[in-house]
């Protein structure tokens, strides 16, 4: 059971806005057993827009078209549809009074006009989808075996439309297989590393269940993905496949992706434990802190932190002996203990982490190649540093510093 989505739009192709509707249509199809076979975004153009649905209909049973609903001339979905489709538009009486009602009741500042009311020209063989948020309603035709669905192209009415219209229709219309997706969050090793450790089992797999690899910044989530008839069987299959990763990969186990970030696990273990912790950042900018800090209830665990981004703030502020920078370099596991004990003690908590490096794209006062960072956990047993080579992409250090800091501090928690 396949789908395509035809997104419509100029402003899509030049980059002046990101195409979230095909992210949402993808996801509510998939939920109702109908899987994507191709997204294409096409130009505000009749020969286009013609040539995209003829493709489409050869490869899929549901064809999902979002955008060109407007009142204007650039808006042309409705008069292509009825060159595809050989039909004519008439006017809908049950869209024209909603669009009449719309100006009465809201649109105040401005006079309904004709062009307002050709919102309610619809094709003669398409059935009308209710638009409760706006003037363009959606259509709905069936030819050949193949629903064809138009739908507005402003997010919040698409949306709705999808929710209350299109999905109970589609579950209705056709008879579709179950599909179920389970994604397990790894952090600390890399994908390839990763897919040695679990190769035979990877290759035992049942036909029916997938395995895709999606590697981030710090972190690779493996996604098993199954479809079939029978909803209890596919689910107990992927657990039971999932279950069997542990043996093999479970000190790098974080969880799954619909449940918890590496963050919000860092914040269960401290309200849980009743522990504190305090941040000293320098290269990732106090990011650590904003990622803990954007979680609800982070008060009951998170003291503060120090962004000392200059080695003078280091010095001054979190009293790292100048001696110590001279020896060993402002980039350094020494520094980087030296930050993360002392900002444990000026905020009087039970865990501190620290993070110094050379982020780019210049060395600044270190010497120290860019992309080397230091991260130090202190804890109430003592502090430790480890360095780590990050790459040479500015926005990549940091965010891969920021995850191995939060990734080396659930470790340090579980100790104790």
């Amino acid at each position: 059971m396949f789908a395509e989505i035809i997104t419509i739009g100029d402003e899509i192709l030049i980059g002046q806005i990101v195409d979230t509707n095909s992210v949402f249509i993808s996801k509510e199809l998939n939920k109702i057993g109908i899987s994507i076979y191709q997204i294409t975004s096409v130009q505000d153009d009749r020969a286009h827009i013609l040539q995209a649905l003829s493709a489409a209909k050869n490869r899929a049973q549901v064809i999902i078209v979002t955008g060109g609903l407007g009142p204007t001339k650039d808006d042309i979905t409705k008069h292509t549809f009825c060159e595809y489709f050989k039909d004519e538009l008439v006017r809908n009486k049950e869209v024209l009074a909603h669009v009449e009602a719309l100006f009465e009741k809201y649109i105040t500042t401005t006079k309904i006009s004709d062009v307002n009311r050709d919102q309610a020209l619809i094709l003669s063989k398409a059935e009308a989808l209710h638009n409760a948020y706006g003037t363009a309603p959606g259509m709905w035709i069936k030819e050949d075996g193949v629903v064809y669905v138009s739908l507005p192209g402003v997010p919040f009415e698409m949306k709705n439309l999808m929710k209350d219209q299109v999905i109970p229709k589609l579950m209705t219309e056709f008879e579709r297989p179950y599909i179920y997706h389970k994604t397990l969050v790894t952090y600390g090793l890399g994908e390839s590393a990763i897919a040695e450790k679990i190769e035979a089992w990877e290759y035992n797999l049942p036909d029916f269940i997938k395995l895709a690899y999606l590697p981030n910044l710090g972190k690779v989530r493996l996604r098993l993905s199954a479809k079939g008839v029978d909803e209890d069987v596919i689910i107990a299959a992927v657990h039971a496949e999932m279950q069997k990763l542990y043996p093999l990969i479970g000190d790098i186990i974080y969880g799954f992706e619909d449940n918890e970030s590496l963050e919000e696990v860092v914040a269960k273990l401290m309200t849980s434990k009743k522990y504190t912790l305090a941040t000293a950042e320098s290269c990732s900018g106090g990011q650590i802190a904003q990622r803990i800090t954007a979680l609800p209830g982070a008060s009951a665990y998170f003291k503060g932190s120090v962004v000392s981004y200059a080695t003078e703030t280091k010095i001054e502020v979190l009293s790292v002996p100048k001696e110590v920078i001279q020896r060993h370099s402002v980039v350094s596991g020494e520094v980087a203990e030296f930050m993360a004990t002392n900002v444990r003690n000026l905020l009087k908590t039970d865990f501190a982490i620290a993070t110094t490096g050379n982020a780019g794209p210049t060395k600044g006062d270190s010497d120290a190649e860019v992309g080397t960072v230091y991260i130090a956990i202190a804890s109430p047993e003592g502090v430790f540093s480890q360095q780590f080579m990050m790459g040479n992409h500015r926005e990549r250090i940091v965010q891969k510093t920021v995850n191995k800091g939060l990734e080396l501090l659930q470790k340090e928690i579980l100790k104790f």
